[in-house]
């Protein structure tokens, strides 16, 4: 529920595990009152799969906390629709120009649709829009100017472009723990470095080549860094230091020492032992979600993206509700048994939240609810303890003979943490019509309702034929689901 009712006092301090430093440190904003965050965001030349979308749910959580704490959130999310080649580091062809190529279409309109497509996938997960999007070709200019500042003291030329000299920072590698060159064994070779992990801060257009993203600069005619993207955008738009920066554990190997870096030099050259001197006081990373099945990244074809579990019938907030179920700097196993559980579950609380969705929320002083929401900011200011506070609100669902008002106003103060919408969405929402289901919904329950009477009455071979009627219809009956009311389309 996200109705206007004011949240509990939150007594506990909000600590949140630092990457830098590789501890947990309590929040305090370099601005009183205000929570400046940066999302790293897509490079938008496909669709982005699951794994990708654990980011942003880690990150609204996070953007949701801090405004349950009392902080004035600023968020922002770029969109990266320039400079960033098939390697991470500074080989291959740039994403989007080989996207455009392969499609047959400009730059521009690759990033226009994927844009479009990874925002839908945000509004279907109740990810909340940030402050500001930044899209990288906005900010060309401010990074040749962010270049020019650094150039002197801490960058080279070469004919492939301009080159950052890590050794002119202290501390380059610490946030990912890399001391040697053998420590960035991602980092393909680039003919005259001066060292393995020194990175492109400027591409220069190979002579002869013609890209449809590039502009001219002290450097020659071609297209920024993707590190040098973020530091300028973050700069722009939320000074430096800002309070807290987030990305996907991937970027803590190299995309994010690499900007770290850019900030120390811009800044002035300190050394990491304070965390400022990065450009963020706090970097803090989501871990991967792993499929054992492979079908996790772009290169194998048919990808597990949002919309292949909506055209296999479940709603993209049990997806939600599965990255909850697990921290955010573990592990989560992806499985459609663990999805149909997430959903199953889902299904349970908005039932049990339902009856109350229509009282006029009321100030909360029943001592259970007080004591239940003080837990459940116990739990997110433990480093966003989504997991605990799950159970909490489960809690509080399934109360009895408590004043509905108050029960109202305590699952909304806690949904506005969770993001599960439970003011809106109803249990007949969950239930998505798999796509390649060959009967009509009104069939479909026409055939449950009979099935129903003929398993009550005993009559399991009239059952068990209009269970296989289903089964021939690629509908699958889920007689193990508790709720009892559910249906999905067999593998």
């Amino acid at each position: 529920m996200t109705d206007a009712s004011a949240p509990p006092i939150s007594a506990s301090p909000l600590k949140l595990f630092n990457s830098l430093t590789r501890s947990l440190e309590t929040f305090e904003p370099v601005h009183p009152g205000e929570a400046r965050v940066y999302s790293c965001g897509p490079t938008v030349y496909n669709f982005q799969h699951i794994g990708n979308m654990r980011a942003y749910v880690f990150a609204d959580t996070l953007g949701r906390t801090l405004a349950f704490k009392g902080y004035k959130l600023r968020h922002i999310i770029n969109i990266t629709d320039v400079g960033h080649l098939t390697s991470d580091a500074d080989a291959g062809d740039d994403k989007m120009e080989k996207a455009a190529a392969l499609q047959g279409k400009s730059a521009w309109d690759i990033a226009a649709f994927y844009t479009a497509e990874f925002k839908r996938d945000l509004n279907w997960l109740n990810v909340r829009d940030p402050a500001k999007w930044t899209v990288a070709t906005d900010y060309v200019a401010r990074m040749i100017e962010f270049a020019k500042h650094i150039a002197h003291t801490h960058c080279y030329e070469l004919d492939s472009g301009l080159y950052f000299d890590i050794s002119t920072v202290a501390d380059y590698g610490r946030l990912a723990r890399a001391v040697t060159d053998d420590g960035e064994g991602r980092i393909d070779e680039v003919e005259g470095k001066r060292h393995a992990a020194d990175f492109a801060i400027w591409r220069k257009t190979p002579a002869g080549e013609t890209r449809q993203m590039e502009w001219d600069s002290p450097w020659g005619r071609g297209a920024p860094g993707w590190h040098l993207e973020c530091s300028v955008m973050g700069e722009a738009e939320l000074g430096m230091p800002f309070d807290i920066h987030t990305g996907g554990i991937d970027h803590r190997e190299i995309h994010h020492p690499n900007e770290i870096a850019q900030n120390q030099a811009y800044r002035g050259c300190g050394g990491l032992d304070h965390a400022e001197h990065s450009g963020a006081r706090l970097w803090m990373h989501n871990n991967f979600l792993i499929d054992r099945g492979g079908k996790m990244s772009k290169s194998s074809g048919e990808f597990l993206r949002l919309q292949l579990l909506v055209d296999r019938g479940y709603h993209p907030l049990a997806y939600r509700l599965m990255c909850l179920q697990a921290h955010y700097r573990s592990e989560l196993e992806f499985s459609w048994e663990g999805l149909g559980a997430a959903l199953t579950r889902l299904k349970r609380l908005v039932m049990a939240a339902a009856p109350v969705r229509d009282a006029e929320p009321a100030e909360i002083t029943d001592r259970r609810l007080t004591d239940l929401l003080a837990k459940f900011d116990a739990a997110i200011s433990d480093d966003l303890g989504t997991a605990v506070a799950l159970t909490l609100i489960e809690e509080v669902a399934a109360m009895k003979k408590i004043d509905a008002g108050q029960k109202r106003a305590a699952l909304a103060a806690m949904d506005a943490v969770l993001g599960l919408n439970l003011a809106i969405i109803a249990r007949t929402d969950l239930r998505i019509r798999p796509k390649a289901a060959a009967i009509a919904n009104d069939e479909i329950e026409a055939i449950l309702t009979r099935r129903k009477e003929a398993r009550a009455s005993k009559d399991f071979a009239a059952s068990d034929a209009l269970r296989d009627e289903l089964l021939a219809a690629g509908v699958e009956v889920m007689d193990g689901d508790p709720l009892g009311w559910d249906w999905r389309l067999g593998d």
